[in-house]
């Protein structure tokens, strides 16, 4: 899968991703960050603060006091202790319940049943010695101790199976130092008094595999469909990789967990083969990933919401909480998604998407027509509606997080590059057919439309393919300053960011995500904050455990920003995106449509209040690349970004802009320009020329979207097709626009 549900990306200067999908580290600027001091200084100072610890806390307690904690620390029953609490997961609002995480799912097995292959690869992925160890590592009760004064995890990271195992038996969220110094002091305990393999078949019988399933049975008929006793060598090395860490490794999470499980799988057989439990042609014959097949995922992630819960388990992941605490931990966790505008991405995508497949020409199947809808709260990065397609459980690619073209919505960060750049709004460019400079090929607008000398706001309003190659060949360094624009708005450098003169015509992929994120920096004025979807989690007590804190970053000058807007609003009063101005709030946004060998793969269009920036994407087929044509409006030429994709948009917004406020952007302030602002209206008409066009041309002005029952007057040389944007572009196959 090509999505971005989890993992990282980060361009060479942008912001970083954190391993979920949504905000992350800050882009390069700002101040410089101090030198860190070199690794084994820190490794030095580490271990002398965790030994001189360990020495007073033994001054202090007496080993008296610790002979008796210990005679007086019992070993509980593990059948009778260990007892997962479901997680609840819930709407912004803490209260309306968006869904929850697995109840136990857990088959205890006798050791004699339990497969020697992953008895062995369990060993050697957790703890290679444990046959020989006393059941405790000095380190990890250093540790420990360590965790206990400074008040973090007493057995985080604990170095034993024996010690793990201790620590799955408590999964409750009390981080009391009496209850820490007791879990120390049990795995003391049982390593002492309790033979390796009742060790062994407690943890094998306990551990979170992932996917709701608790042990060994429960894991091999969650990934294999088959009894624990009967799983392969593969199959079981497999599994001991993936018990680490289930979120990182389960292969049906995307592509990244599917190469970091390959790596651990390796590691493991490695280790098996250095304890001689196999022979190095057992594993060479191993050394490729088992084959999982389609188990039926739990009904909680069905629907919609699956989409949602999924991203929710990746960003807790990320902030520290381990898979059997987010799945069993009694967590009760806060989501920043909106209850009612969630439902309306939901009704909304799924409306146009029904009504574009049977109002087609050709009634075609909705099933392979694919909108996808993120939304996000300017200032604020919470994520408050995202539909990433309409059953998890039938089809796991989250559309709202993979990257397709991003067409024409990317020119939004050309105008902010050359605004940097020393062009202004008023700042004039060749709106007609020409020949790059130094390029073979020639750049062609929508329809062959000749619109002559244009301005930039022109240009953005009508999004004029030829104006941007012109204004990018201009700028010194141009695609690179553009890719440095969509970055700094928040948006990491992927897939088909190739640093050329048609980068603004959007040949880059993007996600919805990304593009509600770097559209939402517009709005907040040039000010970047990442996009997450948690607000808050307590345990069953109700104590919080975590809050979220994001760091604003101030990446784009507030005045370019403020001019950008201004552009992108008149796309909605007077261009491409004019059907979602019934709203009846100021909106600045911008359609898009990708034409890439005479069919169009991706359409979008994007948009912001003062209050909230959503990105709809559709696209078609399988992977997301098939011929949206056959889908087209009954009377448009192509599936234009400002018929269904700014018709979503705008039945959503009306729910997820009730009852806001009607508040007003700034007013341009036309940088590098003259100080008079030029009205809204007046802009098809370009007022004062500051930099002059690549070739003098006459003006034939058009609409570049235009009516079902009309088109725009052509006076160029013939297109093959309408192709590229909704701003109405012509563009050389294979470069959508």
């Amino acid at each position: 899968m090509a999505d971005r549900t989890t993992g990282a990306r980060r361009s060479n200067n942008g912001p970083a991703r954190a391993a979920t999908t949504l905000g992350g580290p800050a882009p390069a600027g700002g101040k410089a960050a101090k030198a860190p001091r070199p690794r084994w200084k820190r490794r030095l100072l580490n271990t002398l603060k965790v030994t001189t610890i360990v020495v007073l806390v033994v001054a202090l307690l007496g080993i008296g006091v610790v002979a008796v904690a210990y005679t007086r620390t019992n070993l509980p029953d593990p059948n009778a202790a260990f007892l997962t609490n479901k997680s609840n997961v819930y709407y912004r609002d803490g209260t309306t319940v968006l869904g929850s995480f697995a109840d136990q799912n857990r088959t205890s097995l006798p050791y004699s049943v339990m497969p020697q292959s992953i008895k062995d690869a369990v060993v050697a992925a957790e703890n290679r010695t444990f046959w020989t160890d006393k059941g405790i590592s000095p380190t990890g009760i250093a540790r420990a101790v360590y965790g206990i004064l400074t008040g973090r995890s007493a057995l985080g990271g604990g170095s034993t199976i024996t010690q793990e195992y201790i620590k799955i038996l408590y999964l409750t969220s009390d981080q009391t130092a009496s209850r820490k110094i007791k879990e120390v002091l049990l795995a003391i305990k049982m390593g002492r008094s309790m033979p390796k393999e009742q060790i062994l078949q407690g943890y094998l019988n306990t551990i979170y595999f992932g996917r709701g399933a608790y042990g060994i049975q429960a894991a091999a008929r969650a990934y294999f469909n088959v009894d624990a006793k009967d799983m392969t060598l593969q199959e079981s090395v497999a599994l001991a990789a993936i018990l680490n860490n289930p979120s990182l490794f389960d292969p049906s999470d995307g592509p990244n967990n599917v190469a970091r499980l390959t790596s651990r799988y390796a590691y493991v057989l490695d280790g098996m083969v250095q304890m001689k439990a196999i022979t190095q042609a057992q594993a060479d014959a191993a050394k490729a990933l088992p084959v999982f097949p389609d188990v039926p995922l739990s009904s909680r992630y069905g629907g919609p919401k699956g989409f949602l819960l999924k991203m929710v388990e990746a960003e807790l992941t990320a902030d520290g909480f381990d898979s059997a605490t987010i799945q069993g931990g009694g967590l009760q966790i806060t989501t920043t998604f909106d209850a009612a505008a969630q439902a309306a991405a939901v009704a909304s995508a799924q409306k146009y998407t029904d009504a574009a497949a049977t109002g087609a020409k050709t009634k075609q199947d909705p099933a392979q027509l694919h909108a996808a809808i993120a939304s996000v709260a300017v200032g604020t990065g919470e994520l408050l509606a995202l539909y990433g397609g309409p059953d998890y459980v039938a089809n796991s690619r989250n559309w709202a997080t993979t990257d397709r073209s991003a067409a024409s919505t990317f020119k939004a960060y050309a105008v902010v590059a050359g605004l940097r750049n020393g062009f202004s709004l008023r700042s004039t460019f060749n709106g007609n057919t020409f020949t790059p400079k130094g390029d073979t090929t020639t750049i062609r607008n929508e329809f062959n439309t000749q619109y002559g000398t244009v301005s930039l706001v022109k240009a953005t309003a009508d999004s004029i393919n030829t104006a941007f190659v012109d204004m990018t060949q201009q700028i010194p360094n141009g695609p690179a300053q553009i890719i440095k624009a969509a970055n700094d708005a928040g948006v990491a450098t992927g897939a088909g960011w190739d640093a050329n003169n048609r980068i603004a015509l959007g040949t880059a992929e993007v996600s919805p995500l990304e593009q509600a994120t770097g559209y939402a920096t517009l709005a907040n004025n040039g000010t970047y904050v990442p996009t997450h979807v948690i607000k808050e989690v307590k345990d069953l007590t109700g104590k919080v455990l975590f809050t979220s804190h994001v760091a604003p970053q101030a990446n784009i000058d507030p005045n370019i920003a403020k001019d950008t807007t201004f552009a992108l609003e008149n796309v909605v009063n007077e261009g491409t995106g004019a059907k979602v101005a019934s709203l009846g709030r100021q909106i600045a946004g911008k359609t898009g449509t990708a034409d890439v060998n005479g069919h169009i793969i991706s359409s979008w269009f994007i948009g912001y209040t003062k209050q909230v920036s959503t990105a709809v994407m559709y696209v078609a087929g399988d992977a997301g690349n098939a011929s949206l044509d056959p889908y087209a409006k009954q009377g448009d030429a192509t599936f234009f970004g400002g018929t269904y994709p700014a018709l979503t948009w705008l039945d959503y917004m009306k729910v997820a802009t009730n009852g806001q406020p009607k508040l007003t952007f700034d007013p341009p302030v036309y940088v590098n320009g003259s100080a008079t602002p030029t009205p809204a209206t007046t802009t098809t008409t370009p007022p004062a020329v500051t930099t002059t066009p690549s070739v003098a041309v006459s003006t034939a002005p058009a609409s570049s979207e235009p009516p079902p029952s009309t088109k725009p007057t052509t006076t160029g040389p013939p297109s093959s097709r309408p192709s590229s944007s909704t701003s109405a572009v012509s563009v050389p196959s294979g470069a959508p626009s």
